[in-house]
C-alpha cells in the first residue's frame, strides 16, 4: 500500500474515494477494477459507481496507452467485471456496512477491528481471482512500447511516493500522513477534537510503518509485474497462471521478513483504529452510523439496479 496497513484499515472502514490510491502493477490493476468498494466512501457513491467502468478504463489507459484495437475488448472485460461485482459483491458490502452500524455505538477491541479487516481482505481476494482471466488477456495484448510506457509510469509513481513520504523532515512527513488520516477519519465520524487529532498523530508517530521498506517492496512488485507480462507473452497458454502466481506474490511477499512486517502493520492499524473509535463521543458514533447507513442504502440501490 502507499501508506501503512494501519492507515489502509482506517481507509477501508471510513472509506477512500480516490482511484489513485491504487498503485501501478497487475495485482493492483485488479484492485482498480473493484472501484465499488473504494467508491463506497464517496458522497456521490451512486454516480461514482455508475461511472466506474469509464473511470477504470481511463485509469488503465493512462498506464499503458491502449491502441484502438485493444480498447473494445478492454472495455468489454471491465463492463463484465463491474456487472459481476454489482450483482455479487455489492450485497456483501452492504451486509458489512449493516454489521458495522451495529458495532459503531460500542467500544471496539483491536481484535474486533482485525476481524473486520480480514473480512474485507477476503472479499478483495475474491475480486482478485475473478480478475485473473481479463488481466491475463490484457497482459497478452501489451506491446513492448506499452510496457515501456508502464515502466515510465512506475518511475513517476515512485517519484510521487518519495515526495509524499520520504522528503522533508520527519515532522513534515508526519504532517502529510496526519492530513490524510484525519480526512479519512472525519468522513466517518465528523470533525475530530484537538485531543483526538493529537491521538491520531501520536499513533502515526509510533506506527511501525517504514516508507523505505514499503518503497522497496513497491519496486519489487513493479519489476515482478513487468516480468510476469513478458513470461505470459512467452507462454500464452499459461498466462492466467502467471497472473495468478503474481497475485500470490503480492498478497504473500517473497521478500524475507516482509510478511512479518506487514502483519505488524495490520496489528498496529487495528489497534490504532480501535483506540480512535473508543475516543469518540456518542454524537460522533451517531454520525458514523448515519454515514454507514447512507453507504448501505446506496449499495443496496446499486445492487438492485440491474
Amino acid at each position: 500500500m502507499n501508506t501503512s496497513v494501519g492507515e489502509s484499515w482506517r481507509s477501508q472502514l471510513a472509506g477512500a474515494c480516490q482511484p489513485g490510491i491504487i498503485a501501478v502493477r497487475v495485482g493492483r490493476l485488479a484492485m482498480v477494477l473493484t472501484l465499488g468498494l473504494a467508491l463506497a466512501a464517496c458522497s456521490t457513491l451512486r454516480l461514482g459507481y455508475s461511472q466506474g467502468p469509464n473511470l477504470t478504463y481511463w485509469w488503465l489507459d493512462s498506464h499503458v496507452d491502449f491502441d484502438n484495437g485493444q480498447s473494445a475488448r478492454v472495455r468489454e472485460d471491465i463492463d463484465g467485471l463491474f456487472a459481476w461485482h454489482r450483482s455479487s459483491e455489492l450485497p456483501a458490502y452492504a451486509d458489512l456496512l449493516r454489521r458495522w452500524q451495529r458495532m459503531a455505538p460500542q467500544d471496539l477491541t483491536a481484535s474486533q477491528a482485525c476481524g473486520e479487516f480480514d473480512t474485507v481482505r477476503a472479499r478483495f481476494n475474491t475480486v482478485l481471482e475473478r480478475s485473473v482471466e481479463p488481466l491475463a488477456r490484457l497482459a497478452l495484448q501489451l506491446s513492448p512500447a506499452q510496457l515501456d510506457h508502464l515502466e515510465r509510469h512506475h518511475r513517476k509513481s515512485n517519484q510521487t511516493f518519495e515526495k509524499d513520504f520520504l522528503q522533508g523532515s520527519p515532522e513534515q512527513r508526519l504532517d502529510r500522513r496526519l492530513e490524510r488520516a484525519l480526512e479519512r477519519s472525519e468522513r466517518l465520524y465528523g470533525p475530530l477534537t484537538p485531543a483526538q487529532q493529537a491521538l491520531v498523530r501520536e499513533q502515526l508517530r509510533r506506527s511501525p510503518w517504514d516508507p523505505l521498506r514499503t518503497q522497496a517492496e513497491r519496486e519489487r512488485r513493479q519489476a515482478d509485474q513487468l516480468q510476469t507480462v513478458r513470461r505470459a507473452q512467452a507462454n500464452p497458454s499459461a498466462a492466467a497462471q502467471a497472473v495468478r502466481d503474481l497475485m500470490i506474490r503480492i498478497t504473500t511477499s517473497p521478500t524475507p521478513g516482509y510478511d512479518t512486517y506487514n502483519q505488524q502493520l495490520v496489528q498496529s492499524g487495528c489497534a490504532q483504529f480501535a483506540n480512535l473509535h473508543n475516543s469518540t463521543t456518542p454524537a460522533q458514533r451517531a454520525h458514523a452510523v448515519q454515514t454507514l447507513q447512507a453507504y448501505q442504502d446506496d449499495l443496496r440501490a446499486l445492487a438492485g439496479a440491474l
